[in-house]
């Protein structure tokens, strides 16, 4: 649990906000994502047994883009590094 997260959760119950709020402020708790190395990337569609092509489309990026991330030339952040998360812990059948 992150500090911010802490603070806003015991400030929000020492202003004695209701619980459905303190219940949606308990859900911003979301883990951090961690950023995944070229290696593992370019492993995650070999174990899909699908082309950069295939994968480039199942994750909704242009080929290039997602051939840079192989190559390491780009970090991918944000909602590809999500979709990116969720491959590697259900498969790519989550993504069909």
């Amino acid at each position: 649990m992150s500090k911010i997260y802490e603070t806003i959760l015991e400030t929000a119950q020492d202003l004695e906000l209701d619980q459905i709020t303190i219940r949606e402020i308990e859900a911003l708790d979301i883990p951090q994502l961690k950023a995944m190395k070229p290696r593992q990337i370019k492993k995650l569609r070999e174990n899909a047994m699908v082309s950069q092509n295939i994968m480039a489309i199942l994750l909704n990026v242009s080929p290039s883009t997602y051939q840079k991330w192989e190559r390491g030339e780009v970090i991918p952040k944000g909602g590809n590094l999500k979709l990116l998360t969720i491959v590697a812990k259900h498969g790519i059948e989550s993504l069909l």
